[in-house]
């Protein structure tokens, strides 16, 4: 067996959905239940990588993109021969390039491709026997996490209770009454003392609006305010929302192009850039994106909002390529999250800690999450 060279031979993506006793709540939307897709690559040496498809919405979009993966990428990718992973990126992109331009569905085909491409780092990784935080360049295996998608129904509770895993920062989902939200900002601000906090807008925000809201949250002392308006509004209306506020600026999930990225890190607006490895760019584009975004003095903190695969490539490429920046963990009970995730379900002290198994480090056992099973 090459440890490099390798042959596709089978790629295959399993859907689940795990219902929510309470809905996740954003500024623009309701998830009812947790999607996951589940990507396995195998090479011709019987050797399986694994990865994950962003898939949160529509609500209906996770079976599709499953279908995506085992009717069109999967044959369009089977007996590919590779020697690195971007060169399987690479092909599955100029492959399906015109039919994701005459279906109109850049965003699912860029993450089934991008699900796939953290399947086959993971099987790079396996085949070279190295943990894949160490084969992105990491040297330090302990990173730190925050608490995400704490609802502004019952955010307090949800707090204390990521607090008592483990947990030392938090994120609040703003964007809807501003009372409420300064409310609930206060009362976290006070459980968490001088931890980080920080809040995330979703999109929610016009720009006249965030100027207007801007003033009420700094006195909360947050790290960061993520997407107050519209990741695809122009530049100028970006810096004038920069120019009007101290406040520290996140976006980066809805960055769907090198290009894109290299505009926001040629400007002073975002201070802390968040791709998202799941839904755009997966480890062969994000790897190198993360490390401009160091490169240019800002801070590189992945966003993740899925099931346990994703989470944990997001921790592994957040210690391959270093920097000051924490990822995100989803706080509200997901066993498509917690039974994969590995060593990032041991939260400690505000850290986790990986390990040194090849590749991710984990073996998913899907039979434990069978009846969650759609498509």
């Amino acid at each position: 067996m090459s440890l490099q060279n390798f042959i596709i031979r089978n790629v295959e993506a399993f859907c689940y959905r795990y219902p929510l006793s309470t809905p996740v709540v954003t500024s623009f939307g309701r998830m009812a239940d947790r999607p996951a897709v589940f990507v396995r690559v195998e090479d011709d040496d019987g050797m399986t990588g694994w990865g994950e498809v962003w898939a949160n919405f529509p609500a209906t979009g996770a079976e599709h993109r499953a279908r995506l993966v085992n009717e069109v990428l999967a044959p369009a990718i089977t007996g590919f021969a590779a020697n690195q992973p971007p060169e399987v990126f690479e092909r599955l992109t100029q492959t399906t390039a015109v039919l994701a331009l005459q279906s109109g569905e850049f965003g699912p085909f860029a993450q089934t491709i991008a699900g796939i491409d953290l399947a086959v780092w993971d099987l790079h990784a396996r085949r070279l026997n190295t943990p894949l935080w160490k084969l992105l360049g990491g040297v330090r295996r302990e990173i730190p996490v925050y608490a995400s998608g704490i609802n502004p129904a019952g955010s307090l509770q949800t707090a204390e209770a990521a607090l008592a895993r483990g947990h030392r920062a938090l994120k609040l989902k703003v964007g809807f009454d501003l009372a409420s939200d300064c409310a609930n900002l206060a009362s976290l601000r006070r459980l968490v003392g001088d931890g980080m906090l920080a809040a995330d807008a979703n999109q929610g925000w016009s720009v006249q609006r965030a100027v207007e809201v801007a003033p009420y949250l700094v006195e909360f002392g947050l790290a960061w305010l993520e997407e107050p308006i519209r990741a695809d509004r122009p530049r100028k209306e970006w810096q004038s929302l920069r120019d009007s506020t101290d406040l520290r600026l996140a976006a980066g999930e809805n960055i769907a192009s090198r290009a894109a990225f290299d505009e926001v890190l040629g400007d002073d607006v975002l201070q802390i850039v968040q791709p998202d490895i799941a839904k755009w760019g997966g480890l062969s584009l994000c790897s190198m994106v993360a490390r401009d975004i160091l490169k240019s003095g800002k801070m590189f903190c992945p966003h993740y909002l899925g099931g346990g695969i994703g989470l944990l490539a997001s921790a592994h490429l957040l210690a391959g390529v270093g920097g000051d920046g924490l990822l995100e963990v989803d706080c509200n009970d997901n066993p498509l999250r917690e039974l994969f995730c590995g060593p990032v379900l041991a939260i400690a002290g505000g850290m986790v800690t990986l390990g040194d198994d090849p590749g991710l480090g984990i073996t998913p056992d899907l039979r434990s999450i069978e009846k969650y099973r759609t498509g």
